[in-house]
Order: structure tokens, then C-alpha cells, then sequence
């Protein structure tokens, strides 16, 4: 169960010693040590001391230096710091006479909306632990990843109800998101209403864990485990490159329930932002979004930087997007040529994260980088160690491909079902291999899994990837290994053209040829209306055969 694998977890202000300058100088550049009414600093300074850095310290500090001013905007309206402190505080007591309590785990299905929100900072603030489960999955998944964690309740949108009706026992089920009043369970939103009581909560004795699961796509999805960080280090480490700034508006289009999505919300919390939140993407939805709020930062995935590129200029250009200062992506591998239109339509200001769910972050990319390397991962942020080794565990010099291992202060702390990637070090296994080139930036040539062996010759399918997506005319490529009786395994290439786009198979192959070794060149070219994709846009290359 979630409530036996959880160990406590030591909870710092600034971090190690060594990092106090770093981390001073960077929150102060990002506008959070800046200085407030003392009866508000002093308040703020004892609900951090009490709760340590948890969602639930997050919300309780910002309340009282911002009370009136908003935390969120969603399809509903606006709420203010004040207000998501008392009706997480009515929530979470409400929570605890329906039983769960400290070591509880309650899993949430839902979008991105104040229910998802005040759902969250309710189990921060009773010790419970967060599984979040993704809304995309099937119920055959769900229903084993909730027999594998055992959570006490679960609260979900009522879209979900039906993929979530297999799900037996004693679960605690609590509607999150149901605007027709279609299902019988209790609302969030009856809990809160019947909670007269909304004063700050005694801080429980160890503080929430989060499981966030693997980008499973068949059987059932690992639950990687993460504790609330110890210091502030993982924070400053992601604002020393990206330009985030307090009380400035954040749109988080990326799900909530992803380890990116998650990290932001994680962020604006630190930072007092006001989050913009719509319950489902689109490409237009988003812009009018960022328009009409004034957002400074867009949180996403690169299918939804893919998504709004495809809408007409004319459409892009309808919207207003000159307070937008920083858009960040992660989750899947971002293409150069892409990375480079969405500058040259909205500006220099896009910073793309390499990581997964279990090492966390492990480079960033600038729009720098982007620039003079697209399809860069980017460099190594402070706090963070990275390294190419070989298969004999030594390290490889500058533009050797090898396997990438990671170590920061946010890798998680194992999959919840037992087991760990694989670890030389004290470094983690991303997954992936890659190299760098001599200004130190990474470029990611593949998964380590995906390597295949094609007449005696290794290939990665992420290079010819790259090389078929700088064309015009491709909207999306993956490429596979497939079995050969001649050469062991060969190459296959799924395409999806652009609409007007001309391409045929002969004109990829020259492509190819002309710009990779003709061992790398795929046997067979397959074009398709779309590639099958995950929730957070990955392509599931399972299902390509």
C-alpha cells in the first residue's frame, strides 16, 4: 500500500549552505524576496515554518501576503488565494470524516480546474498522498494501478465515471467536475458547502508523497514516487533559466497530472502566480487564453506547440500575445524546425526541459540554443549532474553517443510497485542515449530500448526522425525497428503529411540518403492521417507495426 512505502522527509528552507547565494540571488531576480507588510512577513514566514515546502505552505504563505488578488481562472470564474485557503481547508476537513487521513492514499482523475486544485492542497494539507491518474488511460489500467496502490478514495470528473465503474471495494468516490449533475456522488463542492469550519489545519507529521505514473499505453502503468523536495534548489534551478516571475499569470496547458504540469503548479505556488486553467486544449482556446488573461508564461507539451502552428496565420494573428515572455515545454522530444516557428511567430521565448518522470529535469534548452542548435535538449542547469557513459559504466568525451544518466535533488524515490532505473553513481538512467556537442549541449538520439542492429550496423530511429521532419511538407515521423530475415532488423517510417503537402516514398529515401549513412535509410514508408499518441502527446509507438 502507498502508506507503507513512505518514509519521512526532511524539510529545509534555502538547502545546503554552498547554495544560499545561488538560491537568494535567483529568487530575488524572480521577484520573491522582495519585501512586504512585516505583520504579513512575519505571518507568511510561520505558516512556511509550520507546513514546510509543501502545496499546502504554498497557499497558506500566499494567502496571506495576497489575499484578494487571484489564484486561479478557470471555466467557473476567479478565486483568490484567500478564498482557495479556506475552501481547501473546509475540503480537507471534510475529507477527513469521510476517513482519509495521514498515509492515505487518494487518487484524482480530473482536468485542469479548481476541483483538480483544491483537491490537491486538501490531501497536502491532511498528509494523505496524491495518485494521480492520467486521463487517458483504460479502465483495465486504472483498475490495476488502484489494486497495485490501494488509495482510500478517489475523486474524479464525472466524464470519468463510466471507465471508472470496474473499480470494486471500499473506495471513497467524490465527483470533482460535474457541471450537469449527472452522477450520484458527492461533489467537491457538497464537501466544501458542508464545512462550516475553514481555519488553518494542525500540519500533520509527515508530509505528502506524489505518484505520478509512466506514459503506459498497455498493461499496467508504474507509479513513480516523489517526496516534497528539501530545499529550495530544484526550484531556483528551473528559474535560473526560465524567466518566471511572481504574482505574473501562468497558463498551464500541459495536464496537471504530469510530472510538467505538476512541477509548474509546484512553481507558482513558490512564485504567488495566478493560474490560468482550462479544463481541455485547444489550439485556439489556448491563444484566446493567453490573450485575454494576459498570461507571461504557457506551460505545455510539444504537440500542443504542434497544434497551434497548424491553425492558419491568420488565425494566430488574431490574438494578442506580446505579454507572453516564456513558454516551456517538456514531456516528449521537441523538432528543431518546430521549435523554430514558434519563435518566429511569437518570439524568442521558448525554453524546451529534457527529463522523465523519474530523473525530473535533466537540461534546458534557451531560445538561444534553439536557435543556433535546433533539436538541441540543452544544458546542464545548476544543481544537476549529467553524464554519457558506455556500456562498461565509463564516461564518453564530447559527441560519443552513450546512455544519459542524471542526478539532482528531484529524482524520485522508486516505482511504488518495487524496483528503480538503473543507477551508476548515485546517477539515474534517463532511458535514453545521447551526446554533447562542444558547447556542452545535449542532443538526444534515441531511447536505449530502440536502438536496433541492421546488418551488423547500430541505429537509432531518432536521427532519421529528425532528418524526415525538417521537410516542408511532414507533420509528424516516427520510425521503427521491424524484423529482417536478411539484415536481422530494418527501419520503417510512419509519415503524416501536412494538408497540401507533397511527398512520396522515393523522395523521402533520397532525403534520408542524402543526409545519413544508407544503412539508416528506412526499407519501407508508411503515410498515415495521424500517429497514435498518449495523453501528453508522445507518440505510442507500440501500436505502430
Amino acid at each position: 500500500m502507498i502508506r507503507d512505502r513512505l518514509s519521512s522527509v526532511k524539510i529545509g528552507t534555502l538547502g545546503a549552505l554552498p547554495d544560499v547565494p545561488f538560491n537568494l540571488r535567483v529568487l530575488q531576480k524572480a521577484g520573491i524576496a522582495t519585501p512586504i507588510r512585516p505583520d504579513r512577513a512575519v505571518r507568511a514566514l510561520i505558516a512556511l515554518g509550520r507546513w514546510g515546502a509543501s502545496p499546502a505552505a504554498g497557499v497558506a504563505a500566499s494567502a496571506i501576503r495576497y489575499p484578494n488578488e487571484p489564484m486561479l481562472s478557470d471555466e467557473l470564474g476567479e478565486l483568490t488565494f484567500a478564498e482557495v485557503q479556506s475552501r481547501s481547508n473546509r475540503l480537507a476537513r471534510a475529507l477527513a470524516k469521510e476517513g482519509v487521513s495521514e498515509g492515505d492514499g487518494v487518487a484524482i482523475m480530473a482536468r485542469n480546474h479548481r476541483g483538480f486544485v483544491e483537491a490537491l492542497l486538501a490531501v497536502s494539507k491532511l498528509g494523505a498522498n496524491a495518485l494521480f491518474l492520467n486521463t487517458m488511460f483504460a479502465g483495465p489500467q486504472i483498475v490495476g494501478v488502484v489494486e497495485r496502490e490501494e488509495p482510500k478514495a478517489l475523486i474524479f470528473d464525472e466524464e470519468f465515471d463510466e471507465v471508472l465503474g470496474n473499480i470494486g471495494g471500499d473506495l471513497k468516490r467524490f465527483v470533482a467536475w460535474d457541471q450537469d449533475g449527472a452522477t450520484d456522488d458527492t461533489s467537491l463542492e457538497d464537501l466544501i458547502a458542508g464545512e462550516d469550519d475553514d481555519s488553518d489545519l494542525t500540519p500533520p507529521e509527515r508530509s505528502s508523497k506524489f505518484v505520478v505514473l509512466t506514459s503506459g499505453t498497455t498493461g499496467t502503468p508504474k507509479g513513480a514516487q516523489r517526496g516534497q523536495p528539501d530545499t529550495l534548489s530544484p526550484i531556483t534551478a528551473l528559474l535560473s533559466v526560465i524567466p518566471l516571475q511572481a504574482r505574473e499569470k501562468t497558463m498551464i496547458a500541459a495536464p496537471l497530472f504530469h510530472s510538467w504540469g505538476f512541477a509548474h503548479f509546484s512553481i507558482g505556488l513558490s512564485l504567488s502566480s495566478t493560474y490560468v486553467l482550462r479544463r481541455k486544449f485547444s489550439p485556439e482556446g489556448t491563444l484566446d487564453a493567453i490573450a485575454s488573461e494576459k498570461a507571461s508564461a504557457l506551460i505545455v507539451v510539444p504537440v500542443m506547440i504542434q497544434r497551434i502552428m497548424e491553425l492558419p496565420e491568420e488565425t494566430i494573428a488574431k490574438f494578442d500575445l506580446s505579454s507572453l515572455k516564456a513558454t516551456a515545454a517538456s514531456g516528449s522530444a521537441l523538432p528543431g524546425p518546430l521549435a523554430t516557428r514558434w519563435m518566429d511567430a511569437t518570439g524568442d521565448n521558448l525554453y524546451n526541459l529534457y527529463g522523465s518522470t523519474e530523473v525530473a529535469w535533466a537540461t534546458i534548452a534557451t531560445p538561444e540554443d534553439l536557435r543556433e542548435a535546433p533539436g538541441t535538449a540543452g544544458r546542464v542547469p545548476h544543481g544537476t549532474v549529467l553524464r554519457i557513459i558506455d556500456e562498461d559504466g565509463k564516461e564518453l568525451p564530447q559527441g560519443k553517443v552513450g546512455r544519459i544518466f542524471v542526478g539532482n535533488d528531484m529524482k524520485f524515490e522508486g516505482y511504488t510497485g518495487g524496483g528503480n532505473k538503473e543507477i551508476v553513481d548515485g546517477l539515474l538512467s534517463s532511458g535514453d542515449v545521447g551526446h554533447l556537442d562542444d558547447e556542452g549541449r545535449l542532443f538526444i538520439d534515441g531511447r536505449d530500448d530502440e536502438m536496433i542492429v541492421s546488418g551488423g550496423e547500430n541505429v537509432f530511429p531518432r536521427e532519421v526522425e529528425d532528418v524526415l521532419a525538417g521537410h516542408d511538407a511532414v507533420k509528424e515521423v516516427a520510425v521503427i525497428g521491424v524484423d529482417d530475415d536478411q539484415y536481422g532488423q530494418r527501419l520503417k517510417a510512419f509519415l503524416v503529411l501536412n494538408e497540401g503537402g507533397s511527398l512520396d516514398e522515393s523522395e523521402a529515401k533520397s532525403l534520408v540518403k542524402s543526409n545519413l549513412a544508407g544503412y539508416k535509410v528506412p526499407r519501407e514508408f508508411v503515410f498515415m492521417d495521424e500517429l497514435p499518441r498518449n495523453a501528453t502527446g508522445k507518440v505510442v509507438k507500440r501500436e505502430l507495426e
